[in-house]
């Protein structure tokens, strides 16, 4: 299946944002939008790209402070988890809550969210096809924290062992920052590489990985 996948590093926190569409038809989401929107905009203009959707991962403010003005230029929805903290739920025109397993169509495409709290009770990940647009969840050798409000060590753990473990080891994981000096790899990899992915219990997932 061809999809685009635009991956744009953005921001003093090394932030992915990205666009996810359909190559036939030129509609898009934008996921995390949160830094320079003139500059997603600009690089929506030179490739033609329609604009239908916006995807958040959490409400952080790093990964949706945008979202509003985006909406508001775009006229597009914007998407979040109906489990998000209610104060991390973002003020944003069109705001659309969806479900653990809904499907989300742009263009010819669909993208399936999936549910993986633990960094905030709220986040989701992102699937089309092989690929795994991942947030706050799961980085590049690495995972999201679990001291800030809403966070949940335990609900993570779940989120990465019963949740993306159970996807094939071809996925490959786009994740919300550049923190593990690769800019994705595949879940199979990670599988090998990732510290807080090799964890014989979640005790000690727990108490050597997130000082629990």
């Amino acid at each position: 299946m061809e999809i685009i996948l635009d991956q744009i590093q953005i921001g003093p926190m090394k932030n992915f944002q990205y666009f996810i569409g359909c190559p036939s038809t030129g509609q898009v989401a934008v996921v995390d939008p949160a830094w320079q929107i003139d500059t997603l905009l600009a690089h929506a203009h030179h490739h033609d790209y329609i604009i239908t959707k916006i995807l958040l991962t959490h409400g952080h403010p790093d990964h949706c402070d945008s979202a509003a003005e985006l909406a508001q230029k775009t006229q597009a929805p914007v998407i979040i988890s109906h489990a998000e903290a209610s104060f991390y739920i973002p003020e944003c025109p069109n705001l659309e809550a969806v479900k653990n397993n809904q499907s989300i169509s742009i263009g010819t495409i669909d993208i399936q969210c999936l549910l993986t709290p633990g960094h905030t009770p709220g986040c989701l990940c992102f699937k089309c096809g092989d690929i795994l647009l991942t947030g706050d969840t799961l980085f590049i050798n690495g995972c999201g924290r679990t001291d800030l409000p809403g966070g949940d060590a335990s609900a993570l753990y779940h989120s990465l062992y019963h949740v993306l473990l159970k996807l094939p080891d071809s996925t490959l994981i786009y994740p919300g920052h550049q923190y593990g000096g690769k800019d994705f790899d595949t879940l199979g990899n990670q599988k090998h590489t990732n510290p807080y992915l090799t964890c014989r219990s979640e005790r000690e997932f727990l108490e050597e990985r997130m000082g629990r």
